[in-house]
């Protein structure tokens, strides 16, 4: 028997030796990875350890999520479930098992989209898209305001019930898109370039009502969010409610946690603003009140010196010139006053128009109009089925039998069976008939029968040959 010798310099592995040796390896050539696949032969032991597979349908990698891990997973586990695993592959030592130690687990669907949204955040970010320093200050009266949303949606009505009660001298134009799904994206960035093209806006909201991950992902694409950067039109994003974050929000010149909330971040307060144009033409009569009297003091100031030296024409001259500004203070101060008065009172005048009790009153003659309409148009169908049902009734008399016995016919019964008799063959000499008139009933016997009719010559009354 042959004694075996290794070559020289050549290692001999014990399998611990080997194992360790290869996870090493293992474990520094696969940094963290992720796994998208089928959970299978899930295992829940006492130590609070998960032991499972993860699958597709070629091939399968033995799992372990140790407890901490475990216990911070948000989703329900279960065999046949579709999951997205973060984590680094390994090697168990001790029974030399390859397999991939799982950190963090969500649902396959909203798992890669959470992944795609914190990449995509990581990139804008690291690009400068969401520095302070390059947001644009919102106007402060804006009159023209663009809305970018769904049509069919609330988000329309919600701003412009703020609209109506915050700032109702402003109009706003609808850029109307869809909100969600595939043709989302694309119709927001044309929506958004349209309205940079228009210039008509001085702010646009871009809005929709909150919703999952899924369904705020149009408000994730990279496109949309590369276009609300570029806007040379400041924009507010109302997307979702105060739990509800989209990149959007992040790129967009102000984030606001409802369309409503954006509306008021965009609008002054009519009221505020008119509680502050009176105080302001208070303080600027009392400025002018106490410049006017400061300048009379300076007026009595020098008129007191020039008495003291006696310049006459000069005192007179001056007195003149002073006179003058003093006049023209008033008159610019009148002015002044007189314009703010009559840009107030076209305030006053636009939110009078666009009170809602005169809508109602239109409403309400619109009914009263079709109120009448209606009244005229039941009368004249009622006078049609009149008509109707006398032509029906003279058509009715003229084909009544009646009539025709009012003119000396009779309608023929037998007397037993009561049968219309309206053939000679149906009766027998001998037999017994009942005549009707239109007055009466009249007993016959019939004696004698012919089967002539009326076309050959016999005469009614006339027995035949």
């Amino acid at each position: 028997m042959n004694e075996f010798i290794p070559e020289p310099g050549l290692h001999v592995y014990t399998p611990s030796e080997l194992n360790l040796e290869v996870r090493l390896h293992i474990e520094a050539g696969f940094p963290r990875i992720m796994l998208e696949a089928e959970i299978s032969n899930l295992s829940r032991p006492a130590s609070g350890h998960l032991y499972f597979s993860l699958k597709d349908d070629k091939a399968q990698v033995r799992c372990a999520m140790f407890r901490a891990a475990a216990v911070r997973c948000a989703i329900p586990l279960n065999n046949g479930g579709k999951v997205l695993a973060r984590g680094r592959v390994s090697l168990y030592e001790a029974r030399g098992d390859f397999q991939f130690i799982v950190e963090e687990m969500w649902d396959a669907g909203a798992g890669k989209l959470q992944h795609q949204f914190e990449q995509l955040k990581k990139k804008l970010e690291a690009e400068g898209l969401f520095e302070a320093s390059r947001k644009k200050a919102l106007p402060r009266y804006p009159l023209r305001i663009g809305i970018i949303t769904s049509p069919s949606g609330a988000v329309l009505h919600d701003i412009r019930h703020v609209l109506q009660r915050r700032w109702p001298v402003a109009e706003i134009r609808l850029y109307p898109v869809p909100v969600q799904g595939v043709a989302a994206p694309p119709a927001i960035v044309d929506a958004l370039n349209k309205a940079n093209r228009a210039t008509w806006a001085e702010v646009i909201i871009l809005g929709r009502g909150g919703g999952s991950l899924e369904d705020l992902q149009a408000f994730n694409e990279e496109t949309v969010a590369r276009a609300v950067a570029a806007s040379s039109i400041p924009v507010i994003s109302a997307v979702g409610h105060e739990t509800d974050f989209s990149i959007c929000d992040f790129v967009a010149d102000l984030r606001a946690p409802t369309p409503s909330a954006a509306t008021e971040l965009a609008t002054p307060d009519q009221a505020q603003l008119r509680t502050s144009l009176s105080r302001y033409v208070r303080v600027f009569q009392q400025q002018l009140q106490s410049q006017l009297q400061r300048r009379m003091q300076q007026l009595d100031y020098l008129a007191h010196r020039l008495a003291q030296c006696d310049p006459a024409l000069r005192l007179h001259e001056q007195a003149i010139h002073l006179g003058k500004l003093e006049a023209s203070l008033e008159r610019a101060a009148r002015n002044r006053v007189k314009e703010t008065q009559v840009r107030l009172s076209g305030l006053a005048t636009r939110l009078h128009l666009q009170h809602p009790q005169g809508m109602l009153d239109a409403y309400r003659l619109r009914v009263q109009t079709g109120r009448r309409g209606a009244e005229r148009l039941l009368f004249q169908n009622l006078q049609r089925s009149r008509s109707r049902l006398n032509e029906l009734g003279r058509t009715l008399h003229a084909v009544s039998p009646l009539a025709t016995m009012g003119r000396g016919y009779a309608v023929l019964f037998a007397a037993k069976s009561g049968a219309l008799v309206t053939k000679a063959t149906q009766v027998t000499p001998g037999g017994a008939l009942a005549a009707q008139l239109a007055d009466g009933r009249l007993h016959c016997i019939v004696e004698h029968i012919s089967t002539e009719t009326l076309e050959s010559g016999v005469q009614p009354g006339e027995p035949g040959e």
